[in-house]
Order: C-alpha cells, then sequence, then structure tokens
C-alpha cells in the first residue's frame, strides 16, 4: 500500500521525489530532510560539506575497532633508528616499498590490498570522547546523541536481507553510539558472544506466540492511536523485526558450527577472530555495516608486552578475514576498516607504555575499491607530527561513507530540529581510490 501510493503521487507530479523523501524522513524515521523550501540559514552550517558524489565501490562494511587507543608506534607506522621506536621492527610486506609491524606478519601479506592511512589527527584524548567522534564525527554532548555510520547506512540506503538485521556490533562495548537520534530500528542487533550467535531465537510453539503477539497487539491498539509517538511505533517496530528474523532461514549464519574446523582455526580461538568469522558469513546474506572491536589496546603499562599479544589476536582475525573474502570474491565489495580513538604517544613513560596520543595516529583500509599497497600521509621520524596530508576523523568517516555512495552534503534533522550530516564537514580522500 506505502508503494503504490507513493508511485501515484510521483507520478502525478503532486510532490517531488525530493519533497516525498524528506516526509518519509519526518513520518517514518521521526527526523527531517532539509528541503528546498527551508531557510538557506539552516544549510549554512554545513556549506562547508563535501558535494562530491561517487557510484558506490564498496556495498558493505567490515569496521574492526580497536578499544583503547592502538599505538600507530607499534603497528602500521613503524619507526627505526630512533628512541621512540622502542623495541618494535618494521618488516616487509606483499606491496613494495610498504612495511608495517613485525607483530602483523599475516596481515603484511596481504598489504597489496589496503591502504594504511598514516596521518589521522584528533582533538579527543580520552577514551569515550575519542571512540564517539570515531563512531559519529561530533564531540560527545550532554544534549543529543548522534548516529554511527550503520545506522546512517539504514537511513539512507536500507539493507540487503531483508529477514535480518542491516547493522550488527559484536563485541562489549557498552558505550557504542548505536542509532543516536534515529528511531531504535536503525540500531545494530548486539552480539555479545559470536560463539553463542543469537541464543532463543528460535520459537518451539510458533502458533501460540502469533496468538500472544496478536492480541498483544489488539491491545496496544488504543495506546498507539492514543500517543502517536515514534518510539511507540518504534517498538511495535522492533517486534515485527523480531519476529520475521524468526522465521528467516538466513539465521544460520549466527552459528559458526556450520563453518570447518581447520576455517574457524584460522581466525584464531579468540571472541575477536570468531567475530570476523561472523563478520563474513553475515556480509555474505546481506547483512551491509558489521562492527567488531578488539580491546585491551590501552597500553599505559608494560606496551610492549600487551601490544604484542593484541596483535596476535589482530593479526589471525584480520589476515583470515582478508584471505577469506579474496577467496570468495568479496573483498572487491567489502571496505574492511580497521581503526582506534587514538594513538599513543612516541615517548615511553615510566612504566614502559605509552599515553593517550590524539595528535597522530594510523588505520587502514583493504578492498572496497581502495588503491592496495598504498600508504596516505605521514608522520615525522618521531611519530610525534602529521607532517603530510592531514586526515581529521571526519575526513575518515567520509571517505568510508564516500565509498559506499552516501550523500556526504545531505542535511537531517533531529527531532529536536538540529541539522546533522553524515559526516559534519569531512572531505573523502578521494585519492586512495584505485
Amino acid at each position: 500500500m506505502k508503494h503504490d501510493l507513493a508511485s501515484k503521487l510521483l507520478r502525478s507530479g503532486e510532490i517531488s521525489r525530493r519533497d516525498f523523501a524528506a516526509k518519509t524522513a519526518s513520518s517514518l524515521l521521526g527526523v527531517g530532510l532539509l528541503g528546498n523550501s527551508l531557510a538557506s540559514k539552516s544549510f549554512a552550517a554545513f556549506e562547508g560539506s563535501s558535494k562530491l558524489r561517487q557510484a558506490a565501490t564498496a556495498k558493505n562494511v567490515i569496521y574492526l575497532y580497536m578499544s583503547g587507543g592502538q599505538s600507530h608506534m607499534d603497528t602500521w607506522d613503524v619507526k627505526e633508528g630512533v628512541e621512540t621506536a622502542g623495541p618494535t621492527k618494521p618488516i616487509k610486506t606483499s606491496a613494495d616499498g610498504v612495511r608495517i609491524s613485525e607483530y602483523l606478519p599475516n596481515t603484511a601479506k596481504h598489504m597489496h590490498h589496503g591502504t594504511i592511512l598514516n596521518s589521522l589527527t584528533s582533538t579527543q584524548g580520552a577514551h569515550e570522547q575519542g571512540n564517539y567522534m570515531m563512531h559519529t564525527s561530533y564531540e560527545l554532548r550532554g544534549t543529543i546523541r548522534h548516529p554511527a555510520m550503520g545506522a546512517w547506512l539504514n537511513v539512507f540506503q536500507g539493507g540487503g536481507n531483508s529477514t535480518l538485521p542491516n547493522f550488527v556490533f559484536v563485541g562489549n562495548d557498552s558505550r557504542h553510539p548505536g542509532a543516536g537520534f534515529f528511531p531504535a530500528a536503525q540500531a545494530p542487533l548486539f552480539v555479545s558472544n559470536p560463539e553463542n550467535g543469537l541464543k532463543n531465537i528460535k520459537n518451539s510453539q510458533p502458533e501460540k506466540l502469533q496468538a500472544r503477539m496478536t492480541l498483544a497487539d489488539e491491545l496496544d491498539k488504543d495506546f498507539r492511536a492514543t500517543f502517536p509517538h515514534r518510539n511507540v511505533k518504534a517498538y511495535a517496530d522492533m517486534y515485527d523485526d523480531a519476529m520475521t528474523m524468526m522465521k528467516s532461514e538466513d539465521l544460520k549464519a549466527f552459528d559458526l558450527a556450520d563453518e570447518a574446523p581447520d576455517v574457524r582455526a584460522a581466525y584464531g580461538k579468540e571472541a575477536f577472530g570468531q567475530g570476523c568469522l561472523l563478520a563474513r558469513r553475515l556480509v555474505e546474506r546481506g547483512v551491509r555495516f558489521v562492527e567488531v572491536s578488539l580491546g585491551g589496546w590501552d597500553t599505559h603499562n608494560a606496551n610492549f608486552v600487551a601490544v604484542p599479544e593484541r596483535c596476535e589476536t589482530l593479526d589471525k582475525g584480520l589476515s583470515a578475514l582478508l584471505n577469506d573474502l579474496h577467496l570468495r570474491g568479496m573483498l572487491q565489495d567489502t571496505l574492511v576498516v580497521v581503526t582506534t580513538e587514538f594513538g599513543r604517544t612516541p615517548d615511553i613513560n615510566q612504566n614502559v607504555g605509552r599515553d593517550h596520543y590524539p595528535k597522530a595516529f594510523s588505520a587502514v583500509m583493504f578492498g572496497g575499491g581502495v588503491k592496495g599497497g598504498f600508504v596516505y600521509g605521514k608522520t615525522d621520524k618521531e611519530g610525534r607530527e602529521v607532517i603530510e596530508d592531514k586526515i581529521k576523523i571526519q575526513d575518515m568517516n567520509a571517505t568510508i561513507a564516500f565509498a559506499l555512495g552516501l550523500p556526504l552534503d545531505q542535511v537531517i534533522y533531529s527531532p529536536s530540529k538540529r541539522p546533522f550530516t553524515i559526516a559534519d564537514k569531512g572531505q573523502p580522500l578521494t585519492s586512495v581510490f584505485a
């Protein structure tokens, strides 16, 4: 019915496609798209947003988040011949002239598929604030919650599987911004342990459950009519989505026991590695944005003990994921991002650790249309200062959105009537694309 009405309105010329999108967003999402009839002053806040358009090079994103602040000096931007380098040594990779940490030997074999971003910089030097900005492009505020990239993707493009969530988070980070000011339906499905998958999702008495849901719907009808609020509707929609998912044949994607033992072993036995395997299985079935978190990077103490351990887990999971995606012909359509909230100090502290350092740090992108064997940006010989091609957090997020073909200058109003764009005023790094 909704699609028929939309088609009639558009064919009759009663409303433009842009106005229809604005009305749809307002009614279904509880937010508003900026229309031509609104004052130009409203748009002025984002007049610096990129107007570049891109035919999407990536259909999906697997976002690997290194929670705690990964040391750029001991992973992607290793130095030599200076005191700040510590004992970490660089090694050659599959890409000529590209070197990374000795702690990532398996990933080194896949660098011909990836681009290293060695010139990130942030204004946020605390974990919660840095994590929030990396996920949303905005500063953490007490008055509003901004959406993460997966929620923006949901709103602008929707999913590739009508029976599974389009946005999944694998890990235990309670600080994730989720849907932000978008309705709850745009939030990720949280999977705390990939080994367990989705417990108790199958119902042995579907007829009885359906009867209960029908009764609940009847009892709630008057309440919904009296309070036509988007959050009330969101709860009803969530029940509907849950019922649809319970009946989905693709729920088997969450059961890692379907994988051969040698495949599971290749990813590593840790939750992160198995989360990477789950991410591949979900993307294979049309889930478009999967985030997997790996904590333990807050290395104020014993950095050169903790980082090799963390890197071993990352190296197994990431290299197996890249190999798997490549062999299945999925890497060209899947953007794999490895990032963190900030770097660690070049100077080594009295506890043989590295402290918070938002001034300069690194991230990596593989597949999804980015160049292979490419390094963008540069820090000085001690890893202290960005000296070439500085990247703000907003620029990195704009690059991810650009790869997905999302509109960087489309202004959306929150329910409080405040305007926002997907990456604030971030500019996509177009030169990292092949």
